[in-house]
This record gives C-alpha cells, structure tokens and sequence, in this order.
C-alpha cells in the first residue's frame, strides 16, 4: 500500500508544534459572561434555604440560579449512544447534593472578579446526611443516595437504588463451582483498583451564544459532540434541532470527555440572559467535580488441571461508580466482556456484581474503561496460578489463551477473526530477555532485578449500537474534503482517515481536508470512545472513498463516451483502456460543480460492525527492588501489540508509548483519594502524582500483525488496549524480585515493604 502503514505525519504537526491551533477559549465571544458555580462542602446534604439577595447586589452579576430556577427533567451526561444505558439520575441543579463539588447555584457576570464577589455572599443552610463513603459498605446502607422517585432508565440495568445499586450484572456459562472442585489448583484472590484521574492537559471548557435565528450554539472541548447536544437539548427541554455543537480542536481527553460537564450550565445562562456564556473549569475542579475512573473490588477464583489448563474462572465485581451512574453499567460489564474470552480451555466462567452509588465525585469513561481493571485482576491470578504450578507464566498464557478462528464460552459460538498474541508474548520474551532474566537476579548492590509479564484485550468500537458516517466530497479544484463527526483527541485520527481515503483515491493525504466536528454540518458519529474511530469510523471512509471513486469514474465514462469499465483511474487522470482519451480530475470536478455534470460527486458511507474485534497486548516490566526500602524503579517495558493492520506506523507507536505510561502511572502512583467525610484530598497536580519522562524507564514498542477482515485494510483498534497491562505486569516483577503479591493499586513502597514483614 502506498500510503496506509507508513508513518505519515500529522496533518497538524507544524501547527501544534507553532503554537497555532485554535482551542475552545481561543475562540469564545470577548463579551461573553463568566460563568462560576457554587458547589457543595458536604457530601450528602438537602438545601434547606438558600439566599442570593447579597449576591445579586454585586455590581456585574446578570444572573445567580439555583434548583429552583432550572428544568426538572432528569439526565444523564454519558456520552453513549441513545437510548443511553446509563440511569437519567441527575438535574442540572437538584436540591440534594451528593458529593463535594456538587453544583448548588450557578453565577453568571461579567467578569470573573464579580462572579467571585457573587458566589461568597450566597447563603445556602444545609440539612447534612451521613454519606456513603466507603463502597463496600454501600449495600444497605442506612443513607440512601438517590431517594427520588423520578430517576428512570431506558433498559432493565439491575437497578436498586434503595439498596445503593446502580446496576447488576451477571454473565455465567457452565456450573463454575463443581468445576473448581475438579480442579488441581485454585487460585482465590481479592484485587483493589484504584479510582484514577484523567488528567488531560486542557481542563473542561465549554461557551454557548444564540445563533441569528434564536438557535443555542454550544462550543466544547467533547470527544462526543453529537452526544453533547442530546445532553443538552434534554437537559434544557428544547428540540434537538435547536442545539448546535461544535468542537474545535481539544486538548486531550482520555476518556473524560466523553462525559458532559459545563455545557448544560452555560446552555442555560444563554437561555435565560440571551448572552453569551463561558465555563472554564479550574485545574481542581477538573480534579473534584468532573469523574474519574470507577475504583473496584474483584474476587478472582482460577481453577485449573495439574498439567496447566485453565478449567474454571469466577470474577464477582464491586464497582464505585459515585454520586451518579455515567457509564456505570457499561464500564462494568466491559470489565467481563474484555477478560473472560482471554483463555479459552475453560469448562465454566462467570462474571457477576454490582456498581454502587456513593458519595464521591462521579466516575466515568477512562481510557481502557473497565477492562483495565479485569485486566489487573485477572492476570494477577493468572501469575498467581503460574507460581502455584511452578510453571513459566509465558508458558502457561500460550498454552491457555485464544486463538484466531477459536471460540470461547463468552462468545456463544462466535469465531475469533484474528489474533496475533502468541507472537506478541513470543516477541515480547525476546525482546525483553525473559529467558535470562525470570524471575529475578540479585544485583551488586543489594537491589533485586526482576521481570513481570501479562497480556490483555479489548475491543473496536461498539457492536451493533455505534455507526459512523463519512461524507468526502470532490471539489471543483479537483481537491477533496472529507467531513466527520469525530474527534481528533490528539491521536492524529484525522491524519489516518485522510490516509485511508487517499489510499483509494490514489492522492497524496495533503491533497484531502478534514473538517471535525460540528452537529450542523459533519455527518453522524458517536464519537471518540471505545477504541472506535480507526476500526468503525475508518471503515466509514474506506466505504465513502469506494463510492466516491466509483462516482468519479462513471461521470468520466459519460464525458470521454464510454462505459465505466473501461476507465482507469490513477489519481489524477482517467483515461480509456486502449488510450484513446483522456480527462484530468481536476477538469472532472469543474465540469460537474459548473453543471455540466449535473451534480457535485460526493462519496456517503455509514458503518457499523457486529463484532468487535479485540486487538491484543503482551506487556513485559523489568523492574529493580530496594528489598530494604520497598522502592521501585522501572527499567524496561516491552509491550508488543496486535491491532491488525497497522494504518500509520508512528502514531501506532505513540499511542502505545502514551498509554503504557498511564498504565505505569496507575500501577506505582496515581491515586484519587478522599478523607473520610468525602473531601478529595487529591485536587491539584501537587498531591496528584503522575509519572514524568524519568518514572517510566525504556520503553520498546513492537508490533506482530493480524488480519482482521472487518476492519479497513485490515486494522483494528489500538487508542485503550495499551494502557491495561503495566498494572499487573509490574506487580507480578514485584513479586518475582521479593515475593510480595501487592493486590490492591498502586504498588508503593509502603505496601511492598510491609509485605515484605508478613
């Protein structure tokens, strides 16, 4: 292929770099009023009275409201597709507050010194309720989160408010116990994942202003614009025709984005005032009042037979999902769906729990999104099991796991369309010494080197729910423009579609533009989620790019008078078989824009699969242990990916190199934590730690290519999948170096040297 699998550039590399892409605060009115919000210092309270007659008094303020002043219609601000399985279990202000940092009034004025005035002279007298803290008390607990009586749902979530119960899940296939009991060996372990912050770089930002005709236009830094409206229009109770989204460029997401956060506020400061509103969310708001990932409790139990196959597989799940349930049932049931298929010589597995409502920030969509958790769970007791049969874990995971055109319990029938993983650990072990290094060595200077391994999967896009639409239209130059809905987070996603289209249209990438997103005028996309842009979006473009082709040929045929098949298309020229006649594209597209041709050729595409296709992961940690200490430090990881056909060579590898250093980042340091009234004590970059450049040692990025024939040219997802096997890669290189199993996130010094006294 000419242009599909080299490593391209970014369309907007130079732009970046200069400092000259537009973001969402570049581009908002001068005169557009800030908005601030007044949140909650308690973590569950009802608002007995609240005053804003002192507020209003300050000189600039045009608008203070509160839950009295907004529709009663109950949302939710997951960017899913509707009907959206998460709870409709939020106001855009309610008169209970469940966590610190819930919205109590909004202010808007002029400047932000007046709004600031404004939100200190608010008086607001609170009845305080005992909170839920603590999610494995959350069950029964005497406070119930959401008493209401109006929280609906659009399907059967296994609900149980009352009881403090989001939603239930439970996906089970043959009789797990009898099999265990025919087990040699049964690993039974309980695991700790941690709630973990996005921590994009641009904070969330959204301005809203009424359009010449009366319509709302919404300015946002999503990942999910089209989703944002329908946010918005049901928050707001307006038509969806009268809500605009544009998003222009972001600056990271990660996952958070593709949950609302200030668009509904300013949406309805605009509404009510008729002037443009802004909300800039602090770096500690985006810390407190935005979501995280959903922390969990999994009770892994792995059977298997002395010679080493995995028989039985038991995960019951306990999920935090905080004071409301974006994303709760979805991230949950992910953690099975993208863990149980793993190994595939299993008799019975099942997958069971529930997500809980407490009093804490939100969670939401993180990069991995559920199956990050499962993964650590998982393959920790996979490693546990390995030492427990005195086998090479390597070993033990080829002998176990999936493989191309296999099925497994979890997939009902369903054949494997492509997978690469036994090449992945087989390169992964040469590339990281495993022969020499498994399990430790004892270094000169009283520190231990050893070595960790685990594997993963996850999945492209959302089968049978998500479709994405592509419009790439030939312009009168002879140029093209390609129109979607997505969202460039960063990824360079604009960059491969414009190389999927140039691939079939046989031009250069610069020659085609991309214009992202605005609900007025790119075609329909869910968005920028679930490792869905390059496999579901890609293959949009791949589609519109053959009709669009097909489009350009017979409107040759019927210039040069002849039938299409005997036109031959280079890129630039269409010219007869026998070489008679000839037209140039670009004299193509002027014919048929002036109307000669009658019509301007635009190539349409929408797409959504029915499967989707994991892409795979064997990740391999080298670590150094202080035995004295319990410090850690990351030598070397290797991580070697399958995701198909892999469509740009560089961006592949970033997105790897990225999402290995957030794994590494869950797995030694990031740690959303609250004190025990529910504050977050967590708030700014000073006591939330990330890893810099020098915490995430070497890393080698390697790729063993598949087949996947549902995705375009072959590709599938690569955005989640790296971020899931640091965490349990680098606990099991722990372990081998002083045989401490660390099962709760993240491994500190602390939790290795205590172990290391028990």
């Amino acid at each position: 292929m000419k242009y599909v699998g080299k490593g391209i550039a970014k369309t907007d590399a130079i732009a970046i770099s200069t400092g000259k892409p537009v973001y969402t605060e570049d581009i908002a009115p001068a005169d557009a009023l800030v908005v601030k919000i007044l949140r909650s210092p308690h973590a569950f309270a009802r608002i007995k009275k609240i005053d804003t007659t002192k507020a209003y008094g300050v000189k600039g303020v045009e608008c203070i409201l509160t839950y009295k002043d907004v529709p009663k219609v109950r949302f939710t601000l997951a960017g899913q597709s509707y009907p959206e399985p998460s709870p409709y279990d939020r106001l855009i202000l309610d008169r209970i507050v469940r966590y610190v940092g819930d919205e109590v009034a909004i202010v808007a004025a002029v400047d932000e010194k007046a709004a600031a005035a404004a939100m200190k002279l608010i008086k607001v007298d609170y009845e305080v309720f005992q909170p839920v803290i603590n999610f494995e008390q959350a069950i029964g607990h005497p406070s119930v989160v959401h008493p209401e009586e109006d929280l609906t749902c659009n399907f059967p979530i296994g609900m149980d408010k009352d009881r403090n119960i989001c939603s239930s899940h439970k996906v089970e296939v043959g009789d797990v116990e009898q099999e265990l009991q025919n087990c040699d060996v049964v690993i039974e372990e309980t695991y700790y994942t941690q709630a973990q912050a996005q921590a994009m770089m641009e904070t969330y930002r959204a301005f809203t202003y009424l359009d010449h005709t009366g319509r709302l236009v919404v300015v946002s830094s999503t990942q999910v614009p089209f989703h944002i409206r329908r946010h918005v229009a049901r928050a707001l109770e307006l038509p969806a025709s009268k809500v605009r989204v544009i998003k222009p460029r972001i600056g990271g997401g990660f996952g958070g984005k593709q949950t609302g956060s200030g668009e509904v506020f300013t949406g309805l400061v605009t509404r009510k005032t008729g002037k443009p509103a802004m909300l800039i969310y602090t770096r500690t708001e985006t810390f407190s009042t935005t979501t995280s990932r959903h922390a969990m409790r999994l009770k892994v139990r792995i059977g298997a037979d002395k010679e080493g196959f995995i028989r039985a597989l038991d995960i019951e799940n306990l999920s935090d999902t905080g004071a409301y349930g974006e994303h709760a049932p979805t991230t949950f049931s992910v953690c099975g769906d993208k863990t149980l298929p793993l190994y595939n010589k299993t008799r019975a597995i099942r997958y069971h729990g529930h997500a809980v409502y407490t009093n804490k920030m939100p969670a939401g969509a993180l990069r991995g999104y559920g199956a990050t958790q499962g993964t650590f769970a998982l393959e920790s007791a996979v490693n546990q099991l390995a030492a427990k049969l005195n086998m090479d874990p390597a070993e033990l995971r080829l002998k176990n796991l999936i493989r191309e055109g296999e099925t497994c319990l979890a997939y009902n029938g369903k054949k494997l369309g492509s997978s690469a993983l036994d090449r992945c650990i087989e390169k992964g072990k040469e590339l990281i010494g495993w022969q020499d290094k498994y399990p430790r060595r004892q270094m000169p200077n009283g520190k231990i080197r050893a070595v960790g391994m685990a594997v993963t999967m996850q999945g492209s896009g959302i089968a049978g729910i998500d479709t994405a639409s592509i419009e790439i239209r030939l312009n009168e130059a002879g140029e093209y423009t390609l129109l979607t809905g997505s969202t460039d987070m960063g990824t360079g996603s604009d960059t491969v579609l414009a190389q999927i289209a140039a691939e079939v249209l046989t031009v250069e990438p610069e020659e085609i533009v991309v214009h992202a997103a605005d609900t007025d005028i790119s075609p329909y996309d869910p968005g920028s989620y679930a490792s869905s842009t390059a496999y579901v979006t890609g293959m949009a473009t791949l589609q519109a790019a053959e009709d669009l082709k097909q489009q350009i040929i017979a409107q040759a045929a019927k210039f040069l008078e002849t039938e299409p098949e005997q036109i031959n298309f280079d890129g630039e020229t269409l010219t007869t078989l026998d070489g008679s006649r000839s037209m140039a594209l670009d004299k193509l597209a002027e014919l048929s824009v002036l109307g000669a041709g009658k019509k301007q050729l635009v190539g349409n595409a929408t797409c959504g699969s029915p499967v989707s296709p994991p892409p795979f992961i064997a990740g391999f940690a080298k670590v150094e242990v202080d035995p004295e200490t319990g410090s850690v430090d990351l030598i070397d990881y290797v991580a070697v990916v399958d995701c198909g056909t892999v469509l740009n060579a560089n961006l592949a590898k970033i997105q790897v190199e990225g999402g290995i250093a957030q794994g590494i980042g869950m797995a030694l340091y990031e740690d959303v934590r609250y004190n025990e009234y529910g504050k977050m004590q967590t708030n700014s970059f000073m006591q939330y730690k990330i890893p810099c450049r020098k915490d995430v040692g070497k890393i080698t990025v390697a790729f063993e290519a598949s087949y996947e024939p549902t995705g375009p040219f072959g590709a599938k997802s690569i955005g989640e999948v790296v971020i899931n096997t640091p965490p349990p890669a680098i606990a099991h290189a722990v372990y081998n170096a002083v045989g401490v199993s660390v099962t709760a996130l993240p491994i500190t010094p602390e939790k290795i040297f205590m172990g290391s006294k028990n």
